[in-house]
């Protein structure tokens, strides 16, 4: 142990002295010549700004630039970090008016390049250049047209002079989806000026992200349906301005994408609600597929599973289940650990649900709702199946796993089936959770048997199984205590589990990104046994 702390102490003396170096070199006069190298090609392609509408949430409203407070907009010292990051990257200029003052638009940017010539940490990080170079260059009608060539001049320069510090910094950085933005810059570039080694570069990256973070299915590593979104929506866009700006498409970027849209459609495609699982919360991709539609993608799923989910659906009902093993740690910075937790829609109104997921890690609430105590699912002795400890970015990785076998898929008109089971409790409590969901799509009868499996080092403790509900959702126990109503919108639901004590508690829902209000939950509580447990539970429509 004293040997393991003396090396952890010098790797970490080792890399804070390897970090200190590297920050005074790049704040150097040598690094900035370096990086101040560029070729004198002009701005020739000018992307759609349409192109970018997969990217951009726009508000009906645009502002006008001069409302901008021109001569305090770059010396505000009292912005948060969050802020500041939005106003240096530049995205705000998506929310501008057309018919806003060109000439008030490039002083504005004039001035940004007279005080953020040279590379400064703060707003030379990746996420927020990449965004800064794509705003610009997608945003010309304002930064670029009717300038004079002194700016032009300026704004070549520092455009190509930010590409040569990412492509420098890019491959340093441990942030896959920062990584992913400042391909898209890079690439964008390439294309505006027709510089190759640009063009080449921000391709080459492309592919080594592609073989990086997705798995032999084609589905992100981090198993986040929230990444398999921000993927497929910039692979897409790179495409698109490959195919406007007539560059030829490689091959292994038409193949991601009918892999991502195969997956895209599977989760998205017949249902308005978003599933919860593992960093997802509740956003409507109405926009993405109407972009999709417009530019003629269409995509078929050929199977029920991927990611490790399996997920059932006809016209009126969706049923999705976890059963995919852990992320490995550097791709779990936003794993939820509920394994068999599932989720349970009619007719576009969730009627079992996940808790959804807070997003900001640095609240106590992103470890609530990482706990397995926040999906539909089984948990023992009140105690999360997965544990998560903080990385050097303050993130929370998973710090042990589990093993999900025994799947079982099976799909038809009369009868949907989904199984599993994983071994998160065996080594703390010697037992197997197994659990198996049918429905009956024409009775509209779903029933559930989680089954607790004795192995040998068990251990008794008491077990509880939750089913959360979404906080629109009514729900009435009856007087004799057995049954507990179910009342949706559109429908009413009677949820049963015989034999044991089945309740009804206030949870915390997270649906909604970075914010949490009161819902209820149904629980089944009781105490293992000996030899093997079954519970058996059903929802039958009224």
């Amino acid at each position: 142990m004293v040997l393991k702390n003396s090396i952890n102490i010098l790797n970490n003396f080792f890399f804070y002295i390897t970090s200190e170096i590297r920050k005074f070199y790049l704040n150097s006069n040598i690094y900035n010549k370096k990086i101040s190298k560029i070729d004198h090609n002009i701005l020739d392609y000018r992307p759609s700004l349409n192109i970018l509408d997969c990217l951009i949430k726009y508000d009906k409203k645009k502002n006008k630039i001069d409302d901008f407070s021109l001569n305090s907009i770059w010396n505000n010292k009292k912005l948060s970090k969050s802020d500041y990051k939005k106003l240096h990257s530049f995205f705000w200029l998506f929310s501008i008016d057309l018919k806003s003052s060109k000439n008030v638009t490039q002083s504005i940017i004039e001035k940004w390049i007279s005080q953020n010539k040279n590379y400064d940490n703060k707003n030379w990080e990746i996420d927020t250049l990449s965004k800064r170079i794509i705003s610009w260059i997608a945003n010309t009608k304002l930064t670029f047209e009717d300038s004079s060539d002194v700016f032009k001049e300026k704004f070549n320069f520092i455009v190509k002079k930010q590409i040569n510090h990412l492509i420098n910094e890019i491959d340093r950085s441990e942030l896959i989806d920062d990584k992913m933005i400042g391909c898209t810059a890079i690439v964008m570039t390439g294309l505006s000026y027709k510089d190759e080694k640009f063009l080449r570069y921000g391709l080459n990256l492309l592919k080594k992200i592609s073989v990086f973070s997705f798995d032999n299915t084609n589905f992100p590593k981090s198993r986040s349906l929230r990444q398999l979104v921000f993927y497929m929506k910039y692979f897409v866009l790179i495409r698109e301005l490959l195919k406007e700006s007539q560059n030829e498409i490689p091959e292994y970027l038409d193949e991601k994408i009918f892999y991502l849209g195969q997956a895209y459609n599977l989760i998205y495609g017949f249902t308005k609600s978003s599933f919860l699982f593992n960093g997802n919360h509740e956003s409507s991709q109405i926009d993405f597929n109407n972009y999709l539609k417009l530019r003629g993608y269409k995509f078929k799923s050929s199977s029920n599973e991927i990611g490790g989910y399996a997920i059932l659906k006809n016209k009126n009902t969706s049923i999705i289940m976890d059963i995919g093993n852990v992320p490995e740690k550097k791709f779990s910075s936003n794993f939820q650990s509920g394994p068999l937790s599932f989720e349970f829609i009619y007719q576009d109104k969730k009627l079992i649900s996940n808790s959804g997921y807070f997003q900001n890690p640095k609240h106590q609430l992103n470890n609530i709702s990482r706990s397995t105590a926040a999906h539909s699912t089984l948990i023992l002795d009140n105690t999360s199946v997965t544990k998560f400890k903080k990385d050097k970015f303050g993130n929370y990785c998973v710090d042990n796993s589990y093993k999900l076998f025994n799947k079982k898929v099976f799909f038809d008109k009369n009868k949907w089936i989904l199984s599993s089971a994983h071994d998160g409790y065996q080594k703390r409590y010697g037992l197997i959770h197994e659990r198996e969901i049918k429905f009956n799509p024409i009775k509209n009868i779903l029933e559930g048997k989680d089954k607790l499996i004795k192995k040998k080092n068990y251990k008794r403790t008491n077990f509880d199984i939750r089913f959360h509900l979404d906080p629109s959702t009514k729900v009435t126990k009856t007087q004799n205590g057995k049954i507990i109503l179910i009342e949706l919108d559109n429908s009413g639901w009677r949820f049963r589990c015989d034999g044991y004590l089945i309740d009804v508690e206030t949870g915390l829902y997270f649906g909604k990104k970075n914010s949490f209000i009161e819902n209820q939950n149904i629980f089944i509580s009781g105490l293992t046994k000996e030899n093997e447990l079954t519970i058996c539970w059903s929802i039958e429509k009224i």
